[in-house]
């Protein structure tokens, strides 16, 4: 099977988008994000998206990313928090060097602050996203091949873990912690 050859998965301000560049840099590949390709594609952000037009034309974009992006990129692939809502999206996932990115509330609360543009936290954001993770959590779970949490962990810690759980070469030295 040809494709990414790490996808991300996790919750919104999991660092997955963090953790994908430092990937992409040690395995001399790129780093690509299907919520930035549906922006890119749509000519608006996410949050504008998910206002003017709802959650389901969102989703619906997305999923076309994403299936595009598994078809096409060969690097390190970072899915937005809610693209494992898609059955379709979940199947074509199978197989795959899945890795979920875990962090609990407290976690989210100091890197998100849960007051940021963030559509689907807008009103009562601890209690949204306990609603969420209840939800997708079991999906991450589903599709995952490694689990690897980010609490209290930097960026490259992260990496060197996902790194060695996928058995993957480094073209770079590890970085000193």
């Amino acid at each position: 099977m040809t494709g990414p050859l790490v996808v991300l998965v996790g919750p919104m301000g999991v660092g997955k988008s963090t953790v994908g560049a430092i990937l992409a840099e040690r395995l001399g590949v790129t780093c690509r994000d299907t919520d930035r390709d549906v922006a890119e594609q749509a000519g608006k952000s996410v949050s504008d998206l998910f206002l003017e037009e709802g959650e389901p034309h969102f989703r619906e974009l997305e999923r076309a990313a994403v299936a595009a992006a598994l078809s096409e990129h060969r690097g390190v692939l970072a899915l937005g928090g809610g693209a494992v809502l898609a059955e379709e999206t979940r199947a074509l996932l199978a197989g795959r060097p899945v890795v979920f990115l875990e962090m609990g509330l407290t976690e989210a609360v100091k890197r998100v602050g849960l007051d940021a543009p963030r559509p689907l936290l807008v009103i009562n954001p601890r209690q949204q996203w306990r609603r969420l993770m209840e939800e997708r959590r079991p999906l991450y779970t589903e599709v995952a091949r490694v689990v690897v949490s980010t609490e209290d962990r930097t960026p490259d810690q992260v990496a060197d873990e996902i790194l060695t759980a996928l058995q993957l070469p480094s073209t770079q030295p590890e970085k000193q912690q």
